[in-house]
Parts: structure tokens; C-alpha cells; sequence
């Protein structure tokens, strides 16, 4: 399997040290190139051509969200993962709105990391949990890619039954199983499974990208 090439972009170089042992351990991930600021991001990038820019947003010249316009306006087919400690509203939807595939907070486990490394890479999108209701009414703001309308996005997904478009909406409001079956009135085995099938259906890992995926492509 081909490795996945990482430009690391990160001022702090005791976080750096430790990502790159992640790295070191993970065969299939290879850091190529580390940055600590945006602007020899944005140098670095252009040269190296990374698969996967892991960007902090809090840098010493330009921040990372603009780092990633930049880098983004050259490179289309490179994908950001910022990896920071803000729960920012207004970071957050930047952030998205600039490119980025996945927002994760730096407290994320090693295990998960190269999960949502390899993920973003095969193109899926990912946000940590505690950052999905900050987009949730928001979705005009997020934009890594062309939002379809709410009929291309069932044309696109006729897979999906009435039942599960109405389950899916109450994913996407963050209501949990036991929620989804209370309003709809079924059992909360019957909602688990429902919520199973979506996941399946639209081809993503868990409740989190599926309330996501549903966003970007405008069905909600």
C-alpha cells in the first residue's frame, strides 16, 4: 500500500516530536516535510506536495486557516486536517469554509488519529463530536466542496428509505437513539438499526459524518 505523505504543520516542537513518533510507528504514514509557520507551510506544500497537511491554526506569522486558503488555492487536490485545541465557533466554520476535510482537537488518542488520517485521505470528512453542534443551522457556511440540492442529494442516495431520511434529520439535530425512537415513536432497537443502515448507505464510519455528510450535500 502506498504510504500517505503528511506535511506537519505545528510551532510547538514538542507536539511535532511527538506526532512524528506516532508516524515513525504507523508504516502506511510518512511525515515528508514539518513547518512552523504558515507561510513555510504554504512554501512547503507547494514544493513537497503532500497527500495530508496535519495544520495548527494558532501559528506565528499567518494563521492556519489562511495558510490553508493559500496552500488550497494551489494545490486542489492536497487535504487539510487542522489539528488544534479551539472550540471556536468562528474557527471552526472558517476553517471549513477555507478547505479543510476534518477538524480534530489535539486531545484526540493516537489510535483515532491515523483512523481520521486515512479516512480524509480516501476522501471522507471528518469533525470531532464536540464540534458538530457549532455547524449544526449552519450549513451555508460549509463548503469544502460544491453543495448539491436537497433532490441531487436524494437522487444521488435513493438507496435511502423515507424512514431513514427521517432519521437522518434527527442525527443531524443530534438526537441520540433512544431520542430518535421517543420522537418518532419506535422502539429504540428499531432506531439503532435505521441509524446502522445510513451509516452504511452513505458509506461513512459513524453517526458524526453521516449528520456531516448530510450537511455538505444540502439535504438538511
Amino acid at each position: 500500500m502506498k504510504s500517505i505523505s503528511i506535511l506537519m504543520v505545528e510551532d510547538h516542537k514538542l507536539l511535532r516530536v511527538g506526532l512524528r513518533s506516532l508516524f515513525d510507528e504507523t508504516p502506511d504514514l510518512k511525515v515528508i516535510a514539518e513547518a512552523e509557520t504558515g507561510k513555510d507551510a504554504v512554501d512547503k506544500a507547494d514544493i513537497m506536495k503532500p497527500d495530508i497537511i496535519l495544520m495548527d491554526i494558532g501559528l506565528p506569522d499567518i494563521s492556519g486557516i489562511e495558510a490553508t486558503k493559500r496552500i488550497l488555492n494551489n494545490n486542489v487536490d492536497q487535504k487539510v486536517l487542522m489539528l488544534t485545541s479551539h472550540i471556536n465557533e468562528k474557527e471552526v466554520m472558517d476553517s471549513l469554509s477555507a478547505g479543510a476535510y476534518a477538524y480534530v482537537l489535539k486531545d484526540v488518542n493516537t489510535e483515532m488519529l491515523s483512523m481520521i488520517i486515512k479516512s480524509v485521505y480516501n476522501g471522507a470528512i471528518w469533525l470531532d463530536p464536540q464540534i458538530v453542534p457549532l455547524i449544526r443551522d449552519k450549513s451555508s457556511c460549509f463548503i469544502p466542496q460544491k453543495q448539491n440540492s436537497r433532490a441531487a442529494f436524494r437522487a444521488q442516495h435513493a438507496n435511502l428509505t423515507e424512514r431513514e431520511y427521517e432519521v437522518l434529520k434527527l442525527v443531524v439535530d443530534g438526537q441520540s437513539n433512544s431520542e430518535i425512537a421517543n420522537t418518532l415513536t419506535i422502539s429504540e432497537h428499531t432506531a439503532k438499526a435505521h441509524v446502522c443502515n445510513i451509516i452504511q448507505k452513505l458509506v461513512v464510519d459513524d453517526r458524526t459524518q453521516a449528520a456531516v455528510k448530510a450537511i455538505k450535500e444540502g439535504l438538511v
